[in-house]
């Protein structure tokens, strides 16, 4: 997997350091997200109360090829609270923000927040207990920063906790009608959806594979067409955001003979919220599952 140069974001983040300005009382509190998808959630829950910046926000760019500006430095340097992925994913951030130890800043790490471990599956946005999860520790975060607004950042919690039960009747529903599906990908982007789902995922060591930008093996390039081929697999997931090489041979070769591909992305399209981006995938899965049941 590709990443951004550290030496480019924490030089950003020093120059940044230099002309950042102290916010006043009344001033809204500054979040930064790495993800576009955590600044979302953070606009839902802050209201008119936050002002939200997201650093990594094009859906038609390959996260991992990500290059800082300054910019990027200069919202760092007045954030009051930083929510980033954490899992290995977005490494780039811990340099960053050790290159200066703001007292009064919070840091909200969701990989931390679940308990996840260096080696564990980075695309932690399409665990089903994620967000939930993550919306709890921030709104407490925001409550600790802006006291004085502490019931609205409740009553946004509520509500957006509330928005999330399309997502679990979907997620449920797609279960009970196709639990123990053999489906395969490109790379585990939806692997921890896929897994909510009760789909039965296969050629995981290619996966990882292209997830750490190495190429496959011959035999697991060779077990990954015979599944396709086969149609021993259902469904192919294909990483639309971020894929070359091997896997756009795969989903050159799952086209060809005929099973299914559903794209997903690292980055939330523009202008869905987190909650119609994931009900928008889910709908394509369970459109592709009951074509290959045809």
């Amino acid at each position: 997997m590709k990443f951004v140069s550290i030496a480019a974001l924490v030089a950003s983040f020093v120059a940044a350091m230099c002309v950042s300005l102290p916010a006043t009382a009344a001033s809204p509190v500054k979040v930064v997200a790495a993800e576009n998808f955590y600044g979302d959630v953070a606009r839902q829950i802050g209201g008119s109360h936050v002002q939200v910046t997201s650093i990594l926000s094009n859906p038609d760019q390959d996260p991992h090829l990500f290059e800082a500006s300054p910019s990027v430095g200069k919202a760092l340097a007045n954030a009051k609270i930083v929510v980033y992925n954490g899992a290995d994913y977005d490494p780039w951030m811990d340099k960053l923000l050790s290159a200066s130890k703001a007292t009064n800043r919070q840091t909200i790490v969701v990989g931390e927040l679940l308990k996840k471990k260096s080696g564990d599956n980075p695309h932690l946005w399409y665990e089903p207990d994620a967000m939930p999860t993550y919306a709890r520790e921030l709104a407490s975060s925001l409550q600790t920063s802006d006291p004085a607004h502490a019931a609205d950042y409740t009553k946004n919690l509520n509500t957006f906790l509330a928005s999330l039960k399309p997502i679990d009747a979907r997620v449920a529903a797609i279960k009970s009608k196709y639990a123990g599906t053999p489906v395969t990908a490109t790379e585990p982007v939806f692997g921890y959806m896929a897994q909510a789902l009760g789909l039965d995922m296969r050629n995981d060591k290619f996966q990882l594979a292209v997830m750490n930008d190495t190429e496959p093996s011959a035999s697991d390039v060779a077990a990954f067409e015979n599944d396709l081929k086969s149609h021993s697999v259902r469904v192919l997931f294909y990483n639309s955001q971020a894929s070359g090489g091997a896997a756009q041979r795969m989903r050159d070769l799952a086209l060809k003979v005929g099973v299914p591909v559903v794209g997903v992305t690292e980055t939330a399209p523009a202008g869905k919220t987190y909650q119609a981006w994931v009900l928008d995938e889910l709908n394509a899965v369970e459109k592709a599952l009951s074509k290959s049941a045809k």
